[in-house]
């Protein structure tokens, strides 16, 4: 497993035990999911200037970074306007790009 993914090698090697002990029968499935939650980098919002920055990083244009993200280029410019900010599905990829770069959303 990726540090990357649980934002370092300590998390991941922690959460690779545990879910050892799941698959032995030493956890629920339940108390699983939960500490999954808990070992998952948290997915901080974004500024519109975080958004544009991060658009341009990857050399997009608001049209092709939409394109990546499944979202129109009208959402893409207001979301760095400020008009409307991302949730959900959308932030998570957006911190995705972020941490990897666009590619992994290819």
């Amino acid at each position: 497993m990726s540090g990357n993914k649980f934002g370092s090698a300590a998390l991941a090697a922690v959460h690779e035990t545990a879910s050892d002990l799941h698959r032995a029968g030493g956890i629920d499935k339940r108390t699983m999911r939960k500490f999954d939650a808990l070992c998952l980098t948290p997915i901080q919002k974004m500024t519109p200037r975080k958004i544009r920055a991060l658009r341009t990083r990857e050399k997009a244009s608001q049209a092709v970074f939409a394109a990546y993200l499944n979202v129109t280029p009208s959402l893409v410019s207001k979301w760095e306007r400020g008009e409307k900010h991302p949730q959900g599905p959308s932030l998570k990829l957006l911190s995705l790009v972020e941490k990897k770069g666009l590619e992994i959303v290819a």
